[in-house]
């Protein structure tokens, strides 16, 4: 469902977002089109348990916890944190994710940084038996034909469609399912430009362009000014927006048209990829700082 964005616009410019944070009340958005085609390979290669990989509030952890519960999956979940292993009561990710019926494997950061090596996997293999892996954020070739199917015909109209980005499977998705006259424009959480490179892995399009300018500092960073936007955007719009991802894709957005990156008339489509379940973690550590919390 596209939704319209009310803003004052300059120079004609036109703006809607796509609300696939509605696509499920607990498998948000880009996570339900990203575990579609998985959980599909799973039930082919008749497995029974699936484990994935996840930091501390991870919407993929808690994506995966509940598609096994609803699909008959047993989870097992990698996190990355050893501390975090008596600390589950605090954070309301991994509670929900326990709560569906996930196992926690808790890792060093040292540890948790081999998750890709073989002999890791193996050593996960001889632990818990017989799994289908799905990669931290989902990120696979099943994972790229699900948001393949994000844009649909009514979507022909944009000249640019904007996502936020974590490990490049939405964008890249969406890259080899526009049309020609469509640009792309991606907006990574993280520091760091290493993500050209695992989209081209993925993609054989040109029409893309990663701008780099709005990650707030990086992954799961933000600061007064993100949260008042989110805040404002939300009395403006009624669309909650998360501020690991979606919040800082909009910001970026509406601080280009505010300098004229985009041409005049040009209609533009914003991807909600979900993630609101972690708004209630980031209120946890603003709440400790003493800062403004997101209103959501």
């Amino acid at each position: 469902m596209n939704q319209k964005i009310t803003y004052e616009l300059p120079n004609g410019i036109s703006l809607e977002i796509k609300r696939e944070d509605l696509l499920h009340p607990f498998i948000s958005g880009n996570k339900f089109r990203k575990l579609k085609y998985n959980l599909l390979q799973a039930k082919a290669e008749n497995q029974e348990t699936v484990l994935t990989f996840g930091g501390a509030y991870s919407n993929h952890i808690a994506a995966v916890a509940y598609a096994g519960k609803e699909q008959g999956f047993k989870t097992i979940g990698v996190i990355r944190g050893e501390e975090l292993g008596d600390k589950i009561a605090d954070n309301p990710t991994l509670q929900f994710a326990q709560e569906c019926g996930m196992q926690f494997e808790f890792v060093t950061r040292e540890a948790y940084r081999l998750k890709t090596e073989p002999d890791f996997i193996a050593n996960l293999r001889q632990k818990f038996g017989s799994f289908y892996l799905v990669p931290e954020g989902g990120t696979n070739e099943y994972a790229i034909k699900g948001c393949e199917e994000i844009l649909t015909e009514e979507d022909t109209a944009f000249d640019f469609i904007c996502c936020a980005i974590g490990t490049g499977g939405t964008i890249s998705g969406i890259i080899n399912s526009v049309l020609a006259h469509q640009k792309v424009l991606g907006f990574p959480a993280l520091k760091g430009d290493f993500l050209k490179d695992e989209i081209r892995k993925f993609v054989a399009n040109e029409n893309w362009e990663l701008i780099t300018d709005y990650h707030f500092g990086g992954y799961g960073k933000v600061n007064e000014e993100l949260v008042q936007f989110i805040n404002q955007f939300y009395r403006q719009t009624q669309v909650p927006l998360d501020p690991v991802y979606t919040g800082k894709m909009v910001f970026g957005v509406i601080d280009l048209i505010q300098k004229n990156y985009f041409p005049n008339n040009a209609k533009i489509l914003l991807i909600h990829t979900g993630g609101l379940q972690g708004i209630q973690g980031m209120n946890l550590i603003l709440k400790n700082k003493n800062k403004t919390l997101i209103d959501v």
